[in-house]
């Protein structure tokens, strides 16, 4: 573990010199956030009689998406796919076949020394951002719900990092990965609740996302800690989000194996 502690302090170290694109970055993320806000506040204006919008009031829904920045900033990959798909297709991998160190752990170090530093550079707008709609923000209800929230956001976390492991290695097979992960950022934007709650779709095809990986990248923890997931549904979210992110690192397992056979050294 002493090796992976080690590049966990370089991936600090180089990410630090980022600090301030990561930012400004954290700033202008929430443009689209005050618009989002702005919206929604507009659509509850036009409803008279009725405050709500599928049990949302104005302050869930803005809860909502406070929760959605706070939770993207812990969780979200930030170029790792490119990285990694750039390192096969310009033989940088070459070192790590002969060397006593995993790529994926090595890469999972990488991921959250990256997280670890933006959060902290996030920490200044994103907190006076949700001081000044604290009127919005709400706690979670216990300890328990917190612990629950904290224990789904890790996995959301490791799950986005496995998903886009996987789908960079395809740079093994083709030269240009760009497009499916630009397919598959799209799917996580949509059906993962990023641009939505996704409880407001009709009940059957929220039931059916729950059965697919993407609302446990987003929608499901914030759903935990509004409190708006509880029960037999938490339990069996949780086991479905664990079962996930076991297969995905069994994927990302299986096709390093499989593109390594087929992989031609070149390069560093």
């Amino acid at each position: 573990m002493k090796k992976y502690w080690h590049v966990i302090n370089i991936g600090i170290q180089n990410t630090l010199v980022y600090r301030i694109n990561f930012l400004f970055r954290a700033s202008f993320a929430l443009i689209p956030l005050i618009a989002t806000i702005y919206l929604w506040r507009a659509v509850f204006a036009s409803k008279k009689g009725d405050p709500s919008i599928v049990g949302y009031s104005l302050a869930g829904m803005i809860s909502y998406y406070l929760l959605v920045t706070i939770v993207d900033a812990f969780t979200a990959v930030n170029e790792d796919d490119w990285q990694i798909a750039a390192d096969i297709k310009d033989g940088n991998i070459n070192q790590f076949l002969l060397k006593p160190i995993d790529y994926l752990w090595y890469r999972l170090c990488l991921f959250f020394a990256g997280r670890a530093i933006y959060v902290v550079a996030a920490a200044v707008p994103v907190g006076l951002f949700v001081f000044f709609h604290r009127e919005y923000f709400v706690l979670p209800a216990d300890l328990p719900t917190l612990a629950i929230f904290v224990l789904s956001i890790t996995m959301t976390a490791l799950l986005q990092f496995f998903m886009s492991y996987t789908m960079a290695m395809l740079a093994f097979w083709v030269l240009e990965v760009s497009t499916f992960i630009f397919i598959l950022f799209a799917f996580e934007y949509i059906a993962g609740g990023h641009l939505f709650p996704l409880d407001i779709l009709p009940p059957l095809v929220a039931k059916l996302l729950n059965f697919t990986p993407f609302p446990y990248q987003m929608f499901f923890p914030v759903g935990i800690y509004l409190g708006r997931i509880t029960g037999a549904e938490l339990w069996q979210g949780m086991f479905i989000q664990a079962s996930w992110l076991l297969i995905f690192y069994g994927l990302a397992r299986t096709i390093w194996n499989r593109g390594i056979r087929r992989y031609t050294a070149v390069g560093g």
